[in-house]
């Protein structure tokens, strides 16, 4: 059955809502609600009940159940690693380059350094880069300005180019769920064309080494050098609240327990790609490959903590199924994605857009319309990930029925909604950024919004110029 201009009510429904409330769980189900109600032919209670049950029939594929068992484990392993005082020997270790470090390019070098090491959460980096760097930061009379852009374009950006996290397992569950075959494959191909992510990270590496800021930022660091004040004063202040920061005085802790877990992981995530590919990386089964991977990694680190003593295997136990826990959120998101994945493959939603489209929009141009409407998204709502659920289900149907180039609009999907995350007042990187750093959210947004906007203005281009390359 054709449904028409119906088939774009849900997803359509689901993006204005997600700008409204500022809530993807709300713009999700009400999406689903109403999607569902189309296919029921109006009924509102069929409509209830098939929404319901779209959520649970998520279930009855086994990729889509390994991803969500994936993101539940990693973050059980992230907090055993971080209670174990691994974080925290990390960071001991890495401070003591501080007596190297002679000048502010110095300060701003290492702290670069730190976040790109950081790469397994976004809210991980700006947590433990933003407290290791302020003291030394401080003392170099860098603006905190500039060390809150500095933490902040070194956290999520850096999640989805090195993807051997979560973020690789979300992502790869958003592909999978938009229908993309071997959807690993398609994650490592989209990951040079993130060219947001991409000029993020090597932008502010420029920026770092050849001190040559302009805007606002240039303004801070003039006001640092020439007052020694590190925040714009100003009448009522806003002082960021403290949040719970790495303590780095523990005698017991050991980087190892970082260290060891985390290549632990990723050596059997590469161990699993060969073995499943059957000796092709390429061809092998991304999503058992990770599970292996992170299942290894909570094994290992539960035999070194339990042979050290630092917990015995119920305290493991318990900070596991905390950790796991603490991925609810992103566990939900995953379900409401694999419905309105399934939802707008029924109703056709692609194939009608494309259509709509395809008179007067060139296939070469989607690229750059997906990058456009999820950076708008993602700003307006500050959630990179809800974006990307929100925003794939209808990008990837349209890829296929015009024949783009799959990796390229994957990546037009994530960069864009990592400018939202990386931009937006209302992020929670953006948050934990300037609290770390003791800049005021507006101070942070002011002086890096220059930057952001230049990054975003020259991905429109290369995607231009890609989507006619491709």
């Amino acid at each position: 059955m054709d449904y028409g201009f119906w088939s774009v009510i849900p997803p359509l429904a689901a993006i204005i809502l997600a700008l409204v409330f500022k809530n993807v769980f709300i713009a999700l189900f009400i999406g689903i609600f109403i999607g569902f109600t189309v296919l029921s032919g109006g009924n509102i209670f069929l409509g209830i009940d098939r929404s319901l049950m779209s959520l649970v029939e998520v279930f009855q594929s086994t990729s889509n159940t390994i991803v969500i068992i994936v993101v539940s484990l990693i973050g059980g392993m992230t907090l055993l690693i971080e209670r174990s005082g691994g974080i925290e020997g990390f960071v001991e270790y890495m401070t003591i380059k501080r007596e190297i470090v002679k000048s502010k390019k110095g300060a701003n070098l290492f702290t670069f350094i730190l976040g790109v090491l950081i790469f397994t959460s976004g809210s991980l980096s700006t947590l433990v880069t933003g407290t290791v760097a302020r003291p030394l930061s401080d003392a170099m009379k860098v603006p905190h300005e500039k060390l809150s852009y500095i933490v902040h374009s070194t956290s999520t950006p850096i999640c989805v180019l090195i993807p051997l996290s979560g973020w690789g397992a979300f992502m790869i569950g958003l592909l999978q769920a938009a229908g993309v075959d071997n959807a690993p494959s398609v994650l490592v191909k989209s990951i040079l064309l993130n060219f947001y992510c991409i000029l993020a990270v090597v932008g502010v590496l420029f920026f770092v080494l050849t001190e040559k800021d302009f805007g606002p930022m240039k303004r801070a660091e003039e006001r640092a050098a020439k007052t020694g004040l590190l925040d714009e004063p100003k009448e009522g202040m806003e002082t960021m609240p403290k949040t719970d920061v790495v303590d780095v005085s523990g005698k017991n802790t050991s980087a190892l327990n970082l260290v060891i877990p985390l290549f632990s992981m990723i050596i059997m995530i590469v161990a699993g790609l060969f073995i499943t590919g059957k000796g092709n990386l390429l061809g092998g089964d991304g999503m058992r490959a990770i599970l292996w991977g992170v299942s290894f990694g909570l094994l290992v680190s539960t035999i070194m903590y339990t042979f050290q003593k630092i917990f015995n295997f119920k305290e493991i136990l318990d900070i596991v199924f905390k950790g796991t826990g603490d991925m609810l959120s992103v566990s939900a998101i995953l379900i409401f994605a694999f419905a309105m994945g399934d939802l707008v493959g029924e109703l056709d939603t692609g194939k009608y857009l494309a259509s709509l489209f395809s008179s007067f929009l060139k296939p070469t141009l989607l690229p750059t319309l997906v990058f456009l409407i999820t950076c708008i998204i993602s700003f307006a709502t500050g959630t990179s990930m809800g974006t990307m659920a929100v925003m794939m289900p209808l990008a990837m149907p349209m890829a296929f029925t015009m024949g783009t180039s799959i990796p390229l609009v994957a990546s037009a999907v994530f960069g864009g909604s990592i400018f939202g995350d990386h931009a937006s007042p209302i992020s929670d990187t953006t948050i934990m950024s300037c609290s770390t750093s003791g800049c005021d959210v507006m101070d942070h947004i002011r002086s890096q919004l220059p930057y952001t906007l230049v990054f975003a203005g020259i991905s429109i281009i290369l995607y231009i110029v890609a989507g006619i390359i491709i």
